[in-house]
């Protein structure tokens, strides 16, 4: 009997002991939660990043998905590409949107289009097969000076690097595309 007191009073006191904050081993497993937290806050705030990280997701459009975006509905923004890159032109929507001069060149890749300053459905097309060298100075100056100067950037085409099936062009090489440089992403 007097045993069992004895186990009571030592298991109390082992609980009590457990509960009070002066106890040194609870207390310094506490205080080193306490400086790891506040340490890695302070490493945290000191990270600094190499790159900034995009804003929006880069996003490839199919042709169908861009088709959707040619100013014929007034709540949907004014996509077109140049180049493969994919612009959102609804601030020009006096030059591209319905009814307007340049409509036929929006929700699709108009590159061809661009370089030959052409609205003539034949040239509504990226193909730059052909186009003389005075036309391709033409679409870069176009796609410099005003495209990347003056819309931002959506996406770019899918057709730029994937196969026919979708699946991933396992051969895609920007510099080994008709008249692209890989300058002209940034």
């Amino acid at each position: 009997m007097q045993h069992q007191q004895i186990r009571d009073r030592e298991g109390d006191e082992g609980v009590s002991a457990l509960k009070s904050p002066n106890n040194s081993p609870t207390m310094a497993t506490a205080q080193l939660c306490v400086v790891f937290i506040v340490f890695s806050a302070t490493l945290a705030t000191d990270v600094k990043l190499k790159f900034k990280p995009a804003t929006t997701p880069v996003r490839l459009f199919t042709e169908e998905e861009l088709k959707r975006y040619d100013g014929s509905e007034e709540a949907q923004p004014i996509y077109m590409a140049v180049k493969g890159v994919v612009f959102d032109v609804t601030k020009g929507k006096e030059f591209y949107g319905k009814g307007a001069p340049y409509n036929t060149l929006v929700g699709k890749d108009s590159t061809r289009a661009v370089a030959k300053m052409s609205l003539d459905p034949a040239d509504l097309t990226s193909d730059t097969t052909g186009l003389t060298e005075e036309q391709l100075k033409s679409l870069d100056s176009i796609f410099e000076g005003t495209y990347k100067a003056k819309y931002p950037i959506v996406g770019y085409t899918a057709s730029r690097i994937l196969n026919d099936d979708g699946s991933p062009n396992e051969n895609f090489k920007p510099e080994d595309q008709p008249h692209f440089q890989i300058k002209d992403e940034f």
